[in-house]
């Protein structure tokens, strides 16, 4: 999967916010629940305990993305927009990233006061943070739910599934 790294002087920060850890955790569950049936976002937002003022905005976000799928009407919900291996953690970290980027853009000036603040800590924290992507880049939606499945967790799509001869 190729790495997207962050363009020099981005004010696009990675934060390890509430909304990346709940839009990880839905990705995962639709991906883990659905079966190849839509998955409802109340479905998720119960299952996860993830409030859905949280997931409304990012799930939008996601559909944009290809990362999700949207399916409209009484039986709609979400389905993943790509195969589970083909999606990883980084890929849902930039749609948060890009979303908190236009929610409060960053005042890099502030951030860092001096010339060795400016052309030294903030390029190492830059460098940290493609790091962390390329961590993320590495990590699929497919291998966490293998995860899951290995500690146990119900899944609806396999509580779905009749074995019949």
């Amino acid at each position: 999967m190729a790495v997207l790294p962050l363009a020099q002087g981005t004010e696009s920060m990675l934060k390890f916010s509430k909304k990346l850890l709940y839009a990880i955790e839905a990705v995962v569950d639709i991906a883990y629940n659905s079966g190849g049936e839509p998955v409802q976002i109340r479905d998720v937002t119960s299952r996860q305990g993830v409030p859905q003022r949280y997931l409304e905005q990012v799930m939008q976000r996601l559909v944009r993305a290809g990362i999700l799928k949207g399916i409209r009407g009484p039986r709609g919900g979400y389905l993943l927009g790509r195969e589970r291996s083909k999606i990883c953690v980084g890929d849902v970290a930039r749609v948060v990233m890009e979303m908190n980027q236009d929610d409060e853009l960053l005042d890099t000036e502030r951030i860092t006061s001096g010339p060795i603040g400016h052309q030294v800590v903030q390029p190492l924290w830059l460098e940290f943070q493609e790091e962390i992507l390329r961590m993320m880049d590495n990590i699929t939606i497919e291998e966490l739910t293998s995860r899951a499945f290995r500690k146990g967790i119900p899944s609806e799509a396999y509580s779905r599934m009749t074995y019949s001869i």
